[in-house]
Order: structure tokens, then sequence, then C-alpha cells
């Protein structure tokens, strides 16, 4: 049976650092931290929505009392199954490409770990984003991103995996990338007072939006504001040079 509780949000344990150069016969394929596997289904639903004096909340009808459910900011998360993890800490199971763990997503994202293995993220250029080639207008002063940052090892490794970038993603190195809010599915009452999925919205909504009340979030987002559009062959250039 597989865990539909989430773990803690922190302290961030990052799984053991591989040897890449020397490869044991053991050692899984290359899938990334983030990606959910088949037999991490979501928990089954158990919303409820109570009425408060300043307007509706939604809630597990049995959260967590630790506050697992809830582990930033006091948004409300989606439940997930875990798998068990391998030697190497590492979830198992076979990937499901196209979709994220929610709470996988949502801690690398808030600790700016790499989306692959959850190294620390940063580097002397920034931090990594990708995205795919026609998601984001390079011109724009401010972007969003629900990709959590990569590590220069694992950069062509992400974008070659993941099928949302098509082995050709935008890079954008970005010295500043604060949280800016939360996607998921908003619910409401129905005319029996049953709960009920009320809207599914394209964009993100920020913290600190009234309706963030009554959203069950699945993936955690970061205002890039402060960036540069560069080609993956042209980022693999500087860093060495900017390490040295």
């Amino acid at each position: 049976m597989t865990r539909c509780r989430p773990l803690p949000a922190s302290p961030f344990i990052p799984p053991r650092e591989m040897n890449r150069s020397v490869r044991p016969a053991t050692e899984p394929r290359l899938i990334p931290y983030i990606t959910q596997r088949e037999g991490e289904d979501a928990a089954p639903d158990n919303l409820i929505i109570v009425r408060h004096a300043c307007g509706p909340r939604l809630y597990y009808a049995d959260e967590d009392a630790q506050g697992r459910d809830r582990p930033l900011r006091g948004v409300l998360w989606a439940r997930c199954g875990f798998n068990p993890v391998d030697e190497h800490k590492m979830p198992t199971g076979e990937p499901q490409w196209k979709l994220m763990h929610p709470y996988r997503q949502m801690l690398t994202m808030q600790a700016l770990r790499c989306q692959v293995c959850t190294q620390p993220a940063r580097t002397p250029l920034g931090f990594i984003f990708l995205a795919g080639p026609k998601d984001e207008d390079p011109s724009w002063a401010t972007l969003r991103t629900n990709q959590p940052p990569v590590c220069p090892k694992h950069a062509r490794a992400a974008a070659a995996l993941c099928p949302h970038l098509e082995k050709n993603p935008m890079v954008f190195l970005a010295k500043s990338a604060p949280l800016y809010g939360v996607l998921g599915t908003l619910y409401g009452l129905n005319a029996n007072q049953v709960v009920h999925v009320a809207a599914q919205p394209d964009d993100a909504l920020p913290f600190g939006h009234p309706d963030i009340a009554t959203l069950l979030a699945s993936q955690l987002i970061r205002r890039l504001s402060s960036f540069r559009v560069v080609g993956m062959d042209e980022l693999m250039q500087e860093l060495p040079a900017r390490a040295t």
C-alpha cells in the first residue's frame, strides 16, 4: 500500500550524491526526483469546506494535526502516495514522465534544489531554470515558473528527459526567483452543500489571494524577475569560466 500522508517539508534531506563517472550495475537509470512514479496515486477525496467569519476554508476531513497537509504558508497541499525509496534515497517505480509529484515539486522548488538530484541548485551565474521552447516570451520583464531549478550537472539531462522541454528548452539564468504563489484546483459547495470542483485555474494564484482558502495546491510557483536567456551550449561554456 502506498503512503498517502505527505512527509514533513523540513528539514530537507537530499538523496545521497552518486558518482556518475563509475556506473554500478545496481544504479537505476536517471529519473528526475520530481517525476511522479507508477503507484504514487492521489489520495481518496475527503475534502470538506468550513465556513468561518472570514469566509469558507478548505480542509481534509482527517487533516494532519502537525500541519504536514499545509507545509507552506498555510496552503492546503494535494496528497499523493509515496513509493519506497532505493539505496540512493530516490523514489522507485516506473516514471510517469508527464506528471510531477506535487509534494516533491514543492520541496525542491521551496528549497531551490535541483529537480533531478535534489542537490543545491545555486551556481556562480545564478539559478538555472528551464522552460519549453514555446512556453515563455523572453522579452517579458518577469516570468513565472512551476519548474524547479536544475544544477549544472543535470541541466542537459533534464532537457533530454522531460517531454515538455522537447530537448530544446529556453534556459533562464536568474539572480532572483522569489516565491510567487501556487497552482491547483478551486473547490466550492454545490446546491446540495457537497464539496465539488469549482474551477481549474490556468494561472497561479499569488500568496495572499482570497481564493487560496479554498484551493488544493499541487505546484509551487516562483517568479523570475532578474534573469537573462542563454542557450544550453552557452551555459555550459560560461559555467566553468565563472567557477575558476
